[in-house]
């Protein structure tokens, strides 16, 4: 069989399993089991497969056919350019996020100093990488309650040789870190999915990602309540907390943030565009 006959045949087999860009999918898998560039399979659509490589490529298929994310099956994804590995121990790094990376990135990078930042609930470690990564002067700090994903964070932070630019805490979010630590920039994607709505999640999100990083408790925001409420004592005078959220929360956040006497001083869109950053300072 040819790499277009096989494009063409799981295409249509992926679609039928209500797959998402099911050709882009297919060539994903495919690239990766005969190691090449997704783009270098038009030059070579008349290749025939040998069975060791259709054996593999068919067990990969079966498995994104049950919806297992194409993360988790090609083992990686890239954020901001850094290559993650992805497991079951962590939310899969998403484009979103990167909004939220690089914001915060550009923020410490125009302080022109030495700073600190804090990724807390740092999943596979993907924004504490990238601030350690692009913000140079910074020293990084990354919390986690979650071992398996502390452990994940910390190979995606050797990978990247970034290692000895971030310190990891295991535990339950402020309460795991040392006293007397103060925060240039505080950033964090927490959970904020309303618990009832999890099961309503499609396959590849409801069945393979942590429910410890997808649940946000009823409403979706306990997670926003404890950090507006606990996040102004770690944070330096003139530091900034930058927050991803859900659909639809923006309004309730910053309800949330100026009960708690926080400044919010942006609120940032995703590529759709939806309100997905929160920015706030404390007050004066």
């Amino acid at each position: 069989m040819t790499v277009l006959e096989i494009i063409q045949r799981s295409t249509e087999f992926l679609q039928q399993k209500g797959v998402e860009s099911p050709r882009l999918q297919i060539e994903w898998m495919l690239a990766h089991v005969l190691q090449m560039p997704r783009l270098k399979l038009y030059l070579n659509f008349d290749r025939a497969l040998a069975e060791p490589e259709l054996s593999r490529l068919r067990d990969l298929v079966r498995r994104r056919a049950a919806r297992e994310p194409l993360q988790h099956i090609l083992g990686t994804t890239s954020f901001c350019g850094l290559e993650m590995k992805c497991s079951r121990a962590a939310l899969i790094p998403r484009p979103e996020t990167e909004i939220l990376a690089e914001h915060g990135w550009k923020f410490l990078a125009a302080l022109g100093r030495s700073t600190t930042a804090l990724d807390l609930g740092t999943g596979t470690g993907c924004i504490a990488i990238a601030l350690a990564k692009q913000a140079t002067a910074a020293t990084v700090h990354a919390v986690d309650i979650s071992p398996e994903a502390l452990d994940l964070a910390r190979k995606n932070a050797e990978e990247n040789q970034l290692s000895e630019r971030i310190t990891f805490h295991l535990g339950d979010g402020f309460d795991a870190l040392p006293a007397g630590l103060k925060f240039d920039l505080i950033a964090s994607n927490p959970p904020y999915i309303a618990a009832a709505e999890i099961a309503t999640l499609s396959p590849e999100v409801r069945d393979f990602d942590p429910r410890l990083a997808l649940d946000g408790g009823a409403d979706g925001l306990d997670f926003y309540r404890r950090i507006a409420h606990e996040a102004s004592a770690w944070l330096q005078p003139g530091g900034r907390l930058m927050l991803e959220f859900g659909d639809g929360q923006a309004g309730d956040l910053e309800k949330i943030f100026s009960d708690e006497k926080w400044i919010v001083v942006e609120i940032v869109a995703d590529y759709s565009p939806q309100p997905r950053i929160l920015i706030a300072r404390q007050a004066d």
